[in-house]
């Protein structure tokens, strides 16, 4: 008997612990489907927009497949819920088949304890009990025996009753774990029709895209080579701050080496032999293998790396508002036979809208390609390209803050304002989207 008030103390607590648990992650799993929503509802509000141009446009495909991915992310948050709520049904039918046996063993211990005390009620017995000890202390131990049986009695129950509230309680969820269920059914169903919707949407503006293959291509191709000149504008201007860096950086060794050698004569006019100074390709590859970047020598060149490091995925948009046209790298036109790769991303935007920074930095180098203007800043050992701009507001060596404005927005072939957003490390092209924040 004490056996199971004992397993039963410890069940009811492993039941507390494991419903601490389901409602954690069935908690996080609503607030994970509410932000998909939501993401969903504004993705909605940018189509809106852009319906307003009657012409099918890659600005609109892009926002169909992204809410073509949120909506599945959506149903597979759905899906998880289903399998923790189909966890918690079985678990609750398990858990209440268990106290249902305990229960039953329960009330027979205690039926059985009931009789034996029925038979031995008479006080003359308990009496007789004691008094037939064959010692003091045999009549003692006997005494507490009966205090313990009582107490025993009390705690059978006490037990029952524990046991009893807690079945129902357990019944109690399973009941609405099933209505549970039956919600979130719902809005499986309801995301799968939307899903279906929203395929059809985006094969229709995919078809008219088909009808527009030459019109895209031709623009693209367009795209692609003013792409190939920014790449080369933006690395011919990297290559040249890395060889300042690299010079400023020698240049510094040099003087800290003479400044060292002055005050060692100084100390010591007679000096046998000095140590010949390293070569400056000496001095060049000691810099190079020491630091990471170059920029790292720049007097807070580190920090500010650092810092930019820091806020990966957490950067503004350099527009107020606007969406993503073509994704960064390799990219295909849903459709057709057109395909690219983007140094950074496309962003739709207002014509000449405010182009702002998106970090402290240095203006490294502002140039024109095809008529438009294209600003590259220095964050450390990061830069960032804001290009096709209508004007560019900043000049080379400006020191600016993030939010600065440092442009307008140059037009596109659809009658909006678009921007090319680049970001490197050194020369090395990340992706912008992974360090900006989600919209």
């Amino acid at each position: 008997m004490r056996l199971i008030v004992i397993t039963l103390s410890f069940f009811f607590c492993a039941l507390c612990d494991v419903a601490a648990q389901q409602t954690q992650s069935r908690s996080e799993l609503e607030k994970q489907r509410a932000e998909i929503q939501n993401e969903i509802n504004e993705v909605r509000q940018s189509l809106e927009l852009t319906k307003k141009n009657k012409k099918a446009s890659l600005t609109q495909l892009a926002l169909l497949q992204r809410k073509l991915r949120l909506r599945q992310a959506a149903i597979n948050n759905v899906n998880n819920q289903i399998i923790f709520i189909q966890n918690d049904i079985s678990k609750s039918r398990n858990e209440i088949t268990k106290l249902k046996r305990d229960l039953d063993t329960l009330k027979s211990q205690y039926q059985k304890s009931v009789v034996y005390a029925y038979k031995n009620r008479s006080n003359y017995d308990f009496l007789n009990f004691i008094f037939s000890a064959s010692s003091f202390n045999d009549a003692l131990k006997r005494v507490e025996y009966l205090k313990s049986y009582r107490s025993y009695r009390e705690q059978q129950t006490n037990t029952i009753i524990n046991t009893q509230t807690l079945l129902e309680k357990k019944i109690g969820n399973l009941e609405q774990s099933r209505k549970e269920k039956d919600e979130v059914l719902a809005k499986q169903e309801k995301d799968k029709h939307e899903l279906v919707e929203e395929k059809k949407e985006k094969d229709q503006v995919v078809s008219k895209l088909k009808l527009r293959e030459r019109e895209l291509a031709k623009e693209l191709s367009a795209k692609q080579r003013a792409d190939n000149k920014l790449r080369a504008s933006i690395k011919a201007a990297i290559d040249r701050e890395i060889r300042l860096a690299r010079q400023k950086a020698l240049e510094e060794e040099k003087r800290q080496k003479q400044a060292a050698l002055a005050a060692a004569k100084a100390e010591n006019p007679v000096i046998a032999k000095v140590e010949a100074p390293k070569t400056a390709e000496e001095t060049k590859k000691e810099v190079t293998v020491a630091k990471k970047s170059v920029f790292d020598d720049a007097p807070g060149g580190e920090i500010i790396s650092d810092n930019f490091e820091k806020n990966k995925g957490k950067l503004p948009w350099p527009i107020d508002r606007g969406n993503i046209k073509i994704p960064f790298g390799t990219y295909a036109i849903a459709g057709t036979k057109i395909k690219g790769n983007n140094p950074g991303l496309t962003l739709e935007t207002e014509e000449n809208s405010s182009v702002r920074s998106i970090f402290d930095g240095e203006v490294s180098a502002v140039f024109d390609i095809e008529g438009e203007s294209n600003v590259l800043i220095r964050h450390g050992k990061y830069f960032t390209t804001y290009g096709n701009l209508s004007s560019a507001s900043v000049s080379k060596g400006q020191k600016v803050k993030s939010g600065d404005v440092i442009g307008k927005a140059g037009p596109n072939a659809d009658g909006n304002g678009e921007i090319e957003f680049v970001l490197l490390l050194e020369n090395r092209n990340l992706d912008p989207a992974v360090w900006i924040r989600r919209r």
